[in-house]
């Protein structure tokens, strides 16, 4: 009889990782502790659950590294892929979803599936023996971070995820704020009009900035740092960068019009994304922040067009954990300490839901394979997935190690034939190369795009 698989932690990458074992014919055994050990930034003890925002970012696969990680996942029978798409919500390029609906459904999937059976104690050591995927993520306990610790013997290293506050639509003024989808984008008016748009003027901004800086913030506890990762920075720090670093980044006013106001260019325009299936909810994008609640209502509400709003949530902070993987891990995503033991999802230190999830089908498929008596090679560099697991496991600089999304820089660069080629027209060729090498990955496995 096969040896059983034992899967630690249900988000993103534990949830696809256990799929994809299990769709491989082997017995899953997933641990996730809760609802019966909560974290402060989970609600529910659902699988899959999102917790800074609802996108999946940019659904562009011809031209996009995120995209082209969304394509290869859906080729590769992707839990979390092909779910986002059933519950998708209007958001122009992105790929946004109803959050509670999608992890409801992930939950219902794997529930459902034979192969997968499920416990809600929490696993505190690293076991000598047996297969075991750690998917614990950025919320990784205490006790199992100490335990990590010891087995590799590196320093833990930590950053903070800031997460963005939640509005209730119907408190969003209509009459000042409007609905567009930068530059328009999208094939449809409901994807053309995804956004909520609130406008600045310059004087409006700068006092924005003021408050910002003015706020009081979330201390942090002893012994920590402030050592966050750059796509996920607080505003505030932002703004303690320079006071033009937000209006020439989540709040550029580039690819907009006012509708209410169309020959008035804005200052800097704030915008919200749909957060539910219903359109009752908006998150404000680029708006993860430490400020403490009371500040954060004041300095919102500064916001034209929000001067009313109420939250549905609002934001918070918290420490996000991962491991030095290029020193740590084999190129099978195995602890070379433990090679009983791999590791994957965002404690490997890849950053984001799409790579999260990317890495634990990785993950599942290869902890599948060696259960089946078997190796399967990663695929190839030309490829997202490829990319992100040679990042991890080798390509980066190890003194240097941060979390790090999908991106084309992690690519090897492709031969451009005949001079220069246009951005748009690299990106096309970088992610035309990658689907044919992962195409050719599948093959190798029996299966077909």
């Amino acid at each position: 009889m096969t040896e059983e698989l034992h899967i630690v932690g249900g988000g993103m990458a534990g949830s696809e990782a256990a799929w994809q074992a299990a769709n491989a014919g082997i017995r899953v055994v997933l641990h996730e502790m809760r609802p019966k050990v909560e974290t402060f930034a989970h609600q529910t003890g659902n699988y899959a659950e999102m917790v800074c925002s609802n996108s999946f970012r940019s659904d562009d696969h011809e031209r996009n590294a995120v995209g082209q990680l969304h394509w290869e996942m859906g080729a590769a029978n992707g839990l979390i892929m092909e779910t986002a798409r059933k519950h998708r919500l209007p958001a122009g390029g992105a790929l946004a979803v109803d959050r509670e609906a999608f992890s409801q459904s992930v939950t219902e999937a794997l529930r459902a599936h034979e192969n997968i059976s499920f416990t809600e104690e929490e696993v505190t050591e690293l076991p000598s023996s047996g297969k075991w995927i750690f998917a614990t993520g950025p919320l990784t306990s205490e006790s199992l971070g100490k335990a990590i610790l010891q087995a590799t013997g590196e320093e833990r290293l930590a950053f903070f995820d800031a997460i963005a506050p939640i509005v209730y639509a119907d408190t969003i003024d209509m009459s000042v704020a409007w609905r567009q989808s930068r530059y328009d984008k999208g094939e449809t008016e409901e994807e053309r009009t995804a956004y909520i748009n609130c406008p600045m003027t310059k004087d409006e901004y700068e006092a924005f900035i003021d408050a910002l800086l003015e706020a009081d913030k979330t201390e942090f506890h002893e012994g920590e740092t402030a050592g966050y990762f750059d796509g996920c920075l607080p505003i505030e720090v932002m703004a303690e960068r320079g006071r033009e670093t937000l209006r020439h980044g989540p709040m550029k006013p580039v690819g907009l019009t006012n509708e209410h106001d169309p020959q008035t260019k804005a200052w800097a325009v704030v915008q919200l994304r749909r957060d539910n299936a219903l359109g009752t909810i908006y998150n404000i994008v680029g708006f993860q922040t430490k400020m403490k609640y009371g500040a954060q209502a004041d300095v919102f509400r500064m916001i034209p067009g929000l001067q009313d709003a109420k939250f549905a949530r609002l934001g918070g902070i918290h420490r996000n954990t991962f491991i030095n993987s290029p020193t740590l891990l084999d190129a099978q995503m195995r602890l070379k300490s433990h090679p009983n033991l791999r590791f994957a999802g965002q404690i490997t230190g890849v950053e984001g839901y799409v790579e999260s999830a990317a890495m634990g089908l990785l993950a599942g498929r290869m902890a599948a394979a060696e259960l089946q008596g078997r190796e399967l090679p990663p695929p190839g560099p030309e490829t997202a997935m490829g990319a992100l697991i040679t990042h991890i496991t080798g390509g980066a600089e190890a003194k240097t190690f941060q979390p790090m999304n999908v991106n084309f820089g992690l690519f090897p660069p492709i031969d451009a034939k005949g001079g220069r080629r246009g951005r748009k027209d690299r990106y096309k060729a970088y992610t035309d190369r990658a689907k044919t090498v992962f195409g050719d990955w599948l093959a190798q496995q029996g299966e077909t795009v």
